[in-house]
């Protein structure tokens, strides 16, 4: 007699609790359904449930997510960048702490125990009613650059998964893949560990309706910001061996909603908001007011915030990082979050001269295509990348010379600047990552930054 397993799968809500109502819905009473025919369910999320966008998310440092995901009862879930990278060392050992699910994370290590987080385990076994061993195995992407510095140490995904494959052999029937790896790994761990029955991915956001078949294993996945549930459906054996796979998703804007999923969604933005709004933070005298294209005074005292942070005479900001002005008055931390909601942190970077005006060079050639690109990810949460202003920097387009201060850059001496990370990691200024030294200041976001130059230079009691 053939068995049924369902897999229900989410991933990359990024706190988008406007279709959370819906998800929750939709899992539990399928889960119930299921059951009922008699097929085993196991529930799954991939990561980046988290995501300090949302006030509530930001107030609560994720712990409100988990209150959220505790709602659908998850037999596993992984990490994303966003749990991983967005919260302090201490902020992630404390996210789980409530939760009421394991967290499967087999390669971030804690750099002071050299070992699997006190909150995480590598792997699970999850054995169904007829007895089929399922083996969870989470990974995520390995950030190298910026794990560490948060007290991580991250690992790559083909180093440690022979390990805990043969740690777990013997044990299991199927082997699950919880990847918060992306699309193009999930594609090359498929050929390179013929082990893996199952690898449900994220972190790309790419969406794949009908699954993928790879070698010998199935890939499914179901795109961002739970717009789509996934579901897959193995048909098992008498020796516990998958006879048939297929995958899909369920497009959660086709599922029926109620008036009080909208008042649920808007008391998580209200009280999200009310709780960082009691936090206040500065008294301006006259609004400072924000440009895409043009002068813009919180660019202004954005590239002075930054080069008090790091320390530096030059700084590098783009318009498109603040996305609202402030009104005179006093300023609190919610009017802060809407207007700087990236999850990006100042960078001080060292070049010598020579460098310095290869990099000037790479922002003026981009800089007008920049200007209105529509930039996604890698830490931006706005609409635009923006048009880029230096600070301490004066490039002459007709002679081609850079200088510093006024002073002419000289290819002999160093030089430092501030700029956000999110420079590295886009596309477009090469040199940083090929040549520079690149410092990343971690213990604080870049709105936090500006929260206390603010608070600072326009201090509440003034």
């Amino acid at each position: 007699m053939t068995e049924k397993l369902t897999i229900l799968h989410t991933n990359d809500l990024h706190s988008h609790f406007e279709n959370w109502p819906r998800i929750r819905k939709f899992i539990n009473t399928r889960r119930k359904e299921l059951q009922q025919t008699h097929s085993s369910v196991i529930t799954v999320d991939l990561g980046d449930a988290v995501d300090r966008v949302h006030p509530l998310t930001e107030v609560t440092n994720g712990k409100a997510n988990v209150e959220l995901l505790n709602q659908i009862h998850y037999d596993a879930v992984t990490i994303g960048n966003n749990e991983g990278l967005t919260n302090s060392h201490e902020q992630l050992d404390e996210l789980y702490n409530d939760a009421n699910f394991d967290v499967v994370l087999g390669n971030i290590l804690d750099n002071q125990t050299k070992s699997i987080p006190k909150w995480a385990r590598p792997s699970k076994i999850v054995v169904t009613p007829q007895h089929t061993r399922v083996l969870l195995i989470g990974l995520t992407a390995p950030y190298l650059l910026t794990y560490p510095i948060l007290g991580w140490e991250p690992l790559k995904p083909e180093k440690v998964l022979p390990k805990i494959l043969a740690d777990n052999a013997g044990k299991y029937d199927i082997c699950v893949l919880l990847s918060h790896l992306g699309l193009p790994t999930d594609r090359l761990l498929a050929r390179q560990f013929p082990q893996l029955d199952v690898i449900i991915g994220s972190h790309t956001h790419h969406l794949l309706l009908h699954g993928e078949k790879v070698n010998h294993s199935l890939l499914a996945a179901a795109e961002k910001w739970g717009h789509y549930i996934g579901e897959i459906t193995l048909t098992i054996d008498d020796f516990h061996q998958i006879i048939a796979s297929q995958a899909k998703v369920i497009k959660t804007a086709d599922l029926p909603g109620t008036p009080e999923d909208l008042a649920e969604i808007q008391e998580y933005q209200e009280h999200g908001e009310k709780l960082l709004a009691r936090n206040k933070l500065a008294r301006i005298k006259t609004p400072m007011t924000t440009h895409l294209i043009g002068h813009s005074r919180l660019v202004n005292e954005g590239l002075h915030a930054i080069m008090e942070k790091a320390d530096t005479r030059a700084a590098i900001l783009s318009s498109g990082l603040f996305l609202s002005d402030l009104p005179k008055g006093i300023v609190d931390r919610n009017q802060l979050h809407q207007m700087l909601p990236h999850a990006m942190h100042v960078m001080r970077v060292t070049l010598d001269g020579y460098n310095l005006w290869r990099l000037i060079k790479e922002m003026e050639k981009n800089k007008n295509f920049l200007t209105k690109f529509p930039q996604k990810g890698m830490g931006f949460r706005g609409k635009y990348f923006g048009q880029l202003h230096y600070g301490g920097l004066r490039y002459d387009q007709d002679a081609g010379q850079l200088f510093f201060h006024e002073e002419l850059v000289s290819p002999a001496k160093t030089y430092q600047v501030a700029m956000p990370d999110h420079y590295l990691f886009i596309p477009f200024f090469p040199t940083l990552e090929i040549i520079g030294h690149n410092e990343i200041l971690y213990d604080e976001n870049l709105r936090d930054v500006f929260g206390d130059y603010l608070a600072k230079h326009y201090p509440l009691t003034q």
